[in-house]
């Protein structure tokens, strides 16, 4: 019990630390874009997003590796869960991290709100729904089914090197954000939109729980089991006596 406690603490931590730094993606990329003379809504401006989303994935690799494994989405979590790429992970675990993250976006998006500088504030808004709630956990799961196939691929089957593994990540990502704009915002990690959910105080309705939870957790799944699938995993051979 003593672990999960500390795995749950490191997963609020790691997740307060994401929902506060996520929004700097998009001011870094204003920042560098009029620096070098481009829009930020260009070609050039989404591959600089893609960059720093890069960069800030890569960072936040390692202070989950130091705070012993933690998770800031619980999306990823229930993928790895799903393809059996996490054999720490339980329902049990699951039901108690899941709860922490959710509680570190709360923190995230609380604090981030009150040191962004005026002039940057439009950065600072969680997902919002922009079409009916079926159609919105439809799409939310998936947003996520293709973010959580497309992390499975890059880490299975795509480039060894941990730096481009990042970049396509971020690429897909990026994608998926802009896709999604008009439907869900999309979040397609459900601590995000709870600690966003609760700042703006609709975080106990039936939208919340049925589009950014059970969708993108329907989505994270089917892609897990979608990818064994189509990619199983090779036999193991049976050493000869």
């Amino acid at each position: 019990m003593g672990s999960l406690m500390k795995a749950a603490l490191g997963d609020a931590i790691l997740t307060s630390v994401w929902v506060f730094s996520a929004p700097s993606m998009g001011v870094f990329t204003t920042i560098i874009a009029s620096f070098i003379g481009v829009q930020a809504r260009s070609l050039i401006g989404l591959f600089i997003t893609t960059i720093v989303a890069t960069t800030l994935i890569l960072i936040f690799g390692l202070i989950g590796k130091l705070l012993g494994g933690a998770s800031f989405n619980p999306s990823t979590t229930a993928t790895f869960y799903a393809a059996g790429l996490n054999p720490g992970t339980s329902l049990i675990s699951m039901a108690v991290r899941f709860p922490a993250q959710a509680a570190g976006g709360v923190g995230g998006a609380k604090a981030i709100l009150q040191v962004m500088p005026k002039k940057f504030k439009h950065f600072v808004k969680g997902p919002s729904l922009k079409v009916d709630v079926k159609s919105g956990a439809i799409a939310e799961g998936l947003f996520t089914f293709s973010l959580c196939f497309a992390l499975l691929w890059i880490i299975l089957r795509g480039p060894k090197n941990p730096i481009l593994q990042t970049w396509l990540l971020s690429v897909a990502t990026v994608g998926l954000v802009i896709l999604g704009s008009g439907y869900t915002g999309p979040s397609m990690n459900p601590a995000n939109a709870f600690g966003w959910a609760y700042v703006n105080n609709w975080h106990n309705s039936w939208e919340l729980f049925f589009v950014y939870w059970i969708g993108p957790l329907i989505g994270a799944i089917l892609a897990a089991r979608i990818f064994m699938i189509l990619f199983p995993p090779p036999e193991k051979k049976e050493k000869k006596a």
